[in-house]
């Protein structure tokens, strides 16, 4: 018997009767049931083996800096945070992680992840369905565009941009209309992989950082399977902010150096994945 039907069985059970009681007895159900998703949130479970990484340096990060994308371009690092009435697209300095520049979001606006598409940062909202550009060069602003749903994170394949929206599916998006040109779901062996957030393509690869882990699935991107989990749970900051995950992968496609770091970090780390075992 699972948690939440021993819950249920005994709320009945006792309870049973009366209409106030019934009331009760739903209650429980209600409970046990989100008992039973915590629990399946927190299996760890995988088909794709899991390797952890190796620290090569640590940046200075921002700790109220609450953190959806990270991105390089031509050599520049990147970074946008969430929150209404905190959303930034920032440059940052990638040897101290000091803001150079960065240019805000309508309070309205909860901004999301983000990537570089010739020359210009796509940046997404959560539930606006709208994504802003804005030029690298002096961040003014450029076209604007909608979607349905909502967004998480982007990435940029060369042809293509990636989305996620906190589903297994990832929608593969044209860069100059923003209109949905292929859709690919994500899977560990049978299962598919929920709460896909921020992500980066590194190397061929898809890389998503996946909401309430600390782990990074990295994806082939035809398939959809993900070939290796990457652990950065000896990254997590320690104490009892739940919001503190990790989310923000950036990678430079001229050095090969990839950086991670989370919401609310005060470290982004320059790391090195260890080979399978």
């Amino acid at each position: 018997m699972t948690l939440r039907n021993a819950i249920a069985f005994y709320a009945i059970g006792f309870l049973r009767g009366q209409l106030l009681v019934r009331v009760c007895a739903l209650t429980f159900m209600l409970l046990a049931l989100c008992l039973d998703v915590v629990a399946m949130a927190g299996d760890v479970s995988t088909v794709a083996p899991v390797v952890g990484v190796r620290v090569v340096a640590r940046l200075p990060h921002d700790e109220q800096a609450f953190t959806q994308g990270l991105f390089f371009s031509d050599g520049r690092l990147y970074e946008t945070t969430g929150r209404r009435g905190a959303s930034n697209l920032r440059e940052l300095n990638p040897d101290t992680g000091r803001v150079v520049r960065s240019v805000a979001l309508a309070p309205r606006y909860f901004g999301e992840g983000a990537t570089a598409v010739d020359g210009r940062a796509v940046w997404l909202t959560w539930t606006s369905g709208r994504a802003f550009s804005f030029d690298l060069g002096d961040l003014s602003p450029g076209p604007k565009y909608q979607y349905h749903g909502q967004g998480w994170g982007l990435a940029w394949d060369g042809a293509r941009l990636v989305m996620s929206n906190g589903t297994p599916e990832l929608v593969f998006r044209d860069p100059q209309s923003f209109e949905p040109v292929s859709r690919l779901v994500v899977h560990d062996g049978a299962q598919p992989v929920h709460r896909l957030n921020e992500l980066e393509w590194v190397d061929g690869e898809l890389w998503a950082n996946v909401w309430l882990t600390a782990r990074v699935a990295v994806i082939d991107p035809v398939t959809g399977r993900v070939r290796r989990w990457i652990d950065l749970s000896p990254l997590v900051p320690t104490g009892e902010n739940p919001n503190s995950v990790a989310n923000g992968i950036a990678w430079d496609s001229a050095t090969g150096r990839l950086l991670v770091t989370g919401k609310l970090w005060p470290v982004i780390y320059v790391i090195e994945p260890l080979h399978e075992p």
